[in-house]
């Protein structure tokens, strides 16, 4: 477990899939997430693939919690998603996904240094984040959190007109 001044991050748990179900059925959530809300079958399916995630790998997405209320805020960290993440030269995806009712508290920010000084001491490893061209809060975050651009593609069955940016960060870098 991680704890920030406001925050803890630690592994999924079973009591977190209501409020990531919930979280992923929000259309301000999902905007750039695939565009669409996410029905509850396909948001188990994802929230199996992050608690699964720590049982292959020493890593994974943390849930995030507010200390003050207990409320769940949602989910940053890290995965090998084997998905292809363009000109990065990573392997490892940095990911983040808030509630909507936790934007524009600097939780994300928080949350985000703290999952990444915790995967800097423990794994070293460079890597990257796949974002939407017009998701610009998340743009902004990667910025803050010392990721650059490194490259414009079209995912594997994805509109030609929609690129993702890829962006990547060295071990420590800001």
């Amino acid at each position: 477990m991680i704890e920030t001044e406001r925050l803890l991050l630690r592994p999924p748990v079973l009591a977190d899939f209501e409020a990531s179900a919930a979280m992923f059925a929000d259309a301000d959530v999902t905007a750039h997430i695939g565009g669409t809300p996410l029905d509850r079958e396909t948001a188990w399916t994802r929230f199996l693939r992050d608690a699964g995630h720590w049982s292959l790998h020493p890593f994974g997405l943390f849930t995030v919690i507010e200390k003050a209320s207990g409320a769940y805020v949602g989910k940053v960290g890290y995965a090998h998603f084997q998905r292809d993440l363009g000109l990065s030269n990573a392997a490892i995806e940095m990911s983040w996904t808030l509630a909507s009712g936790f934007h524009g508290r600097g939780y994300a920010s928080e949350a985000g240094r703290a999952a990444q000084a915790w995967f800097d001491a423990t794994h070293g490893l460079r890597t990257a984040c796949l974002i939407a061209p017009a998701n610009l809060p998340s743009l902004r975050l990667a910025d803050r959190l010392g990721y650059r651009e490194v490259d414009r593609f079209v995912p594997n069955g994805r509109d030609p007109e929609r690129k993702i940016v890829v962006l990547a960060r060295d071990p420590g870098g800001t």
